[in-house]
């Protein structure tokens, strides 16, 4: 394994700290609410940070969103890459690529997915979809969903297509989410080789994984600042041995959810086999990232509690990672099955040396 980043990877997370850092502030992203941040999102793929995963992999794409998440980036970022992008230079036929790639790289079209599957949601022989999808993240910036029918097939749907409804749904974190709602309509197949399904839902855990990690790098930075500029009783709060015990801990759980992270990236960028790193990552994400985000938040004592703080967002941001990556309990339970099963069949079907 060798997890140090390329030259193309370190300038591109140098690029994309300093353009979260500059303009996902605690004000803009009072002011966005609910939704995106439209600015924001023009300025990262103006500055080639959507297209540039072509060249930088997952691994380079989980560096990525570490930065994201500190800031807690209300984009579509992760799911574009995830569920666009990643997936079509994997799995996408030629003109797959050639039709969509350019246009998710530079912002006119948003991707997302209705992963995992939950066998809501069936196809006809000919690819008409039928069925819910009841939150699907970043659903109202998408133009395109990438949608698992019941037998884990993966298929393209666009949003603006007759016979799809969307509807807003709110959650615990403001990622514009929605409900999908699918009557008949026509798709489009990505990938025809066993283990597409299971390739997706890797690739989209482990980058979720990263960008949990940044949440918690986040959190943890925030709880370190204010423990060791607030004082009681003539010292700083850092200097409290429970204060250190807890900001320890909490550093050692965000390493953790960083190196599997970074584990299961590189084999997939590899072409190795990774689905159970994948879900260690995830279940890392889940377990421990929920632990972070409440030592964050319980660090700033009373003030943590104001739903105003900035610590707040990576609380509900850190909460909602846990939900959707599947909550540690199932991660455990499916990982489980899968060592005792052994892992799917994975498809290289369409993917290319450049995207591994």
């Amino acid at each position: 394994m060798d997890f140090r980043p390329t030259e193309e990877q370190t300038a591109a997370t140098g690029l994309a700290a300093r353009v979260f850092r500059d303009l996902s502030t605690h004000e803009r992203l009072t002011a966005a609410g609910t939704g995106s941040d439209a600015e924001l999102w023009k300025a990262l793929t103006s500055a080639g940070l959507a297209a540039a995963v072509e060249d930088i992999g997952l691994l380079g794409l989980v560096l990525l969103l570490e930065e994201q998440g500190r800031t807690t980036a209300q984009v579509p970022y992760a799911a574009t890459c995830a569920y666009g992008i990643l997936p079509l230079i994997r799995h996408g036929g030629p003109d797959q690529r050639a039709r969509l790639l350019p246009a998710l790289g530079t912002g006119e079209a948003v991707a997302t997915g209705a992963f995992p599957g939950r066998g809501r949601i069936s196809a006809t022989p000919d690819g008409r979809l039928t069925g819910t999808a009841p939150v699907v993240p970043w659903l109202r910036d998408a133009t395109h969903v990438l949608v698992p029918d019941a037998g884990r097939s993966v298929w393209l749907v666009r949003t603006d297509l007759p016979g799809v409804e969307t509807s807003a749904v709110e959650t615990t974190a403001p990622w514009g989410a929605g409900r999908l709602t699918l009557t008949g309509v026509q798709a489009e197949r990505l990938g025809q080789g066993p283990g597409v399904y299971e390739d997706v839902l890797a690739v989209a855990r482990t980058a979720f994984a990263g960008l949990q990690a940044g949440v918690c790098a986040g959190s943890l930075a925030r709880a370190v600042e204010y423990t060791s500029t607030r004082e009681q009783f003539g010292r700083p709060l850092s200097t409290n041995q429970g204060v250190m015990l807890r900001a320890a801990d909490a550093h050692m759980d965000t390493e953790a959810i960083r190196v599997t992270t970074y584990e299961a990236a590189w084999r997939l960028d590899e072409g190795l086999s990774a689905h159970e790193h994948a879900l260690t990552a995830a279940w890392w994400a889940s377990e421990a990232g929920k632990r972070v985000v409440h030592t964050g938040q319980h660090l700033h004592g009373g003030t943590g509690a104001d739903l105003d703080h900035p610590v707040h967002r990576h609380f509900l941001w850190g909460r909602q990672l846990d939900a959707y990556l599947g909550c540690g309990s199932e991660l455990l339970a499916e990982l489980g099955t899968l060592l005792a099963d052994g892992p799917p069949q994975a498809s290289t079907e369409g993917t290319t040396d450049e995207g591994r």
